[in-house]
């Protein structure tokens, strides 16, 4: 009998690391929940949407997930909002947050310790075993811990398109598909739902045959995101030409505009099935351009900046500030006035392979230059195909879920 806990945090870990790692985990330790009982703990994130939880129990895999609002009264006492009960022996399994609370959690409970980490290690005498994205992050280690240390490769990189993810009837013969990915939260959503749907009417405009579709993002109702199409709900709509739209809640619910054009909304996620079939997509920068990386689907990175005080979805300290109350505004305008000086690559296949391999469109953009650059693309089947090439190259390799498994199972079994 083992339990074994996974610390995590944002809607991205959730999502791409967790989901993939709960299911290897099953599929390899198995479903007795006597024999193993799978936990997730969350710990506050500044990306988070407050449904974090939500997502993670409907992972058939776990089997109780406490929410970050409770985190640190667990991480000081150790007791849990619901009174969980502990097995005796088992393994904390760090999957975002901070690598220290695995140390924590992992003494108080006297559990074996297993991390994943992306960019850099911590804590490696306190630590059991580390699996790691790149050897990179072994060759910063010192030789005396080196022994904890596997490469895994990238969560990330786990998308599949084995699972049925969607029920809507393909593309009509000749039709061309593109995904829109405006992202989750209202500091994306407010400028990048009105941005994209008046790029999509351009791109309409020119080629009627093309079709739209959202993957509704998990944390995200319907109403909410209709909101955002509402140029008297949303202000932000003014910088993009004022595109309205409604919500048309049928079977298979859509967005309408005002001139009858038709975004479908896919509600199942994650929606692998569909972007699948995308000839290419509109993106937010975040975990979704990882995903859409691993499968190889083209993709432009979108991230306008007409508002700059509208961003606000930054991690850790400049997070909070850009939120505070009053003087946030203030604090998102010098933190992204300093971001677009500096900035890196953004989109994660960029990351991986260390150039833009897809664009990344910042600034002010317009919505008829971005979508003449998606028409040029969608008439050029050569370099959507480049670009399905360079995505292939780019990619992680797939398995890291498994070689993670692994690891877990093998301090399950220094403790029988």
């Amino acid at each position: 009998m083992f339990d074994i806990l996974i610390l995590s945090n944002g809607p991205g870990e959730i999502t791409t690391w967790v989901r993939p790692v709960v299911k290897s985990l099953r599929a390899e330790l198995g479903n007795d929940r006597d024999k193993i009982r799978i936990s997730v703990v969350l710990s506050p994130c500044s990306n988070a949407s407050g449904k974090e939880a939500d997502i993670a129990i409907s992972y058939p895999e776990v089997d109780r997930v406490q929410g970050a609002s409770y985190f640190f009264p667990f991480l000081l006492t150790g007791k849990t909002a619901d009174n969980w009960d502990w097995r005796e022996k088992g393994v904390v399994l760090f999957l975002g947050g901070d690598q220290f609370f695995t140390v924590v959690i992992g003494k108080r409970l006297k559990y074996r310790t297993v991390v994943y980490a992306e960019w850099e290690a911590r804590w490696h005498s306190l630590i059991n075993r580390f699996g790691v994205m790149k050897p990179e992050i072994i060759a910063k280690i010192n030789p005396k811990f080196t022994h904890k240390f596997t490469l895994v490769g990238d969560l990330m990189a786990e998308a599949s398109v084995t699972q049925k993810s969607y029920n809507a009837p393909c593309p009509m013969p000749n039709a061309q598909l593109i995904g829109i990915l405006p992202g989750s939260k209202a500091a994306k959503l407010s400028q990048g739902v009105p941005f994209s749907l008046a790029i999509a009417q351009h791109i309409h405009d020119k080629l009627p045959e093309t079709q739209f579709i959202i993957p509704v993002a998990p944390t995200l109702n319907l109403q909410t995101l209709a909101s955002f199409a509402d140029p008297t709900k949303n202000p932000m709509s003014q910088y993009f030409g004022g595109v309205s739209a409604k919500l048309i809640d049928a079977q298979q619910p859509f967005l309408q505009t005002t001139t009858g054009l038709q975004v479908q909304l896919c509600l199942q996620h994650p929606a692998y099935d569909i972007l699948s079939q995308c000839s290419i997509c509109l993106t937010t920068v975040g975990a979704n351009t990882a995903e859409l990386g691993s499968l190889a689907v083209p993709m432009i990175v979108l991230l306008p900046t007409q508002q700059l005080d509208a961003m606000r979805s930054w991690d850790g300290i400049p997070g909070i500030l850009a939120n505070l109350p009053f003087l946030g505004s203030g604090f998102a305008k010098l933190i992204n006035w300093s971001f677009l000086r500096r900035k890196g690559l953004l989109a994660w296949p960029n990351i991986w392979a260390q150039q833009e391999i897809v664009p990344e469109l910042v600034g002010k953009l317009q919505p008829q230059d971005v979508g003449d650059i998606a028409i040029d693309y969608l008439q050029n089947p050569q370099k959507l195909a480049d670009m399905r090439a360079k995505l292939r190259s780019a990619r992680g390799e797939a398995g890291a879920a498994a070689k993670l498994t692994l690891l877990v199972s093998e301090e399950i079994n220094k403790q029988l």
